[in-house]
């Protein structure tokens, strides 16, 4: 099973909870990374971007009160890419959650079958 495996989570959300589980339930060897208290940087997520062949929006946790509060949805079309990487590395609760990265793939948000086939599960 795959070792080099991040996962970044807030630890209250209860989707990252249930993918914790998912992954310690299929053996799964991953470094742990609280995406609050360190938030990933413009670069990581524009490494983690481009990796994941997603559109950017993808990136961000539409569902959270944060992103309703400065009404990004109505900002985000226009907003350049690099301003949209430097707003997400201003704070972890912007970023869609939890966060599976390995060397050949990133996915935001947990979906088990994406999971499975990313890490051969």
């Amino acid at each position: 099973m795959a070792a080099d495996v991040l996962f970044l989570e807030y630890p209250k959300c209860s989707t990252c909870q249930k993918a914790k589980k998912w992954l310690d339930a299929h053996g799964v060897t991953y470094a742990d990374r609280h995406i609050v208290e360190d938030n990933p940087t413009a670069d990581e997520l524009r490494t983690w971007h481009e990796r994941s062949g997603l559109p950017l929006k993808r990136f961000f946790n539409t569902s959270g009160m944060l992103y309703r509060e400065m009404e990004l949805s109505k900002k985000l079309p226009d907003m350049p890419e690099d301003e949209q990487y430097a707003l997400l590395a201003t704070n972890g609760m912007l970023v869609k959650r939890p966060l599976l990265i390995t060397a050949a793939t990133v996915i935001p948000g947990f979906k088990e079958t994406a999971w499975e086939e990313a890490l051969g599960a």
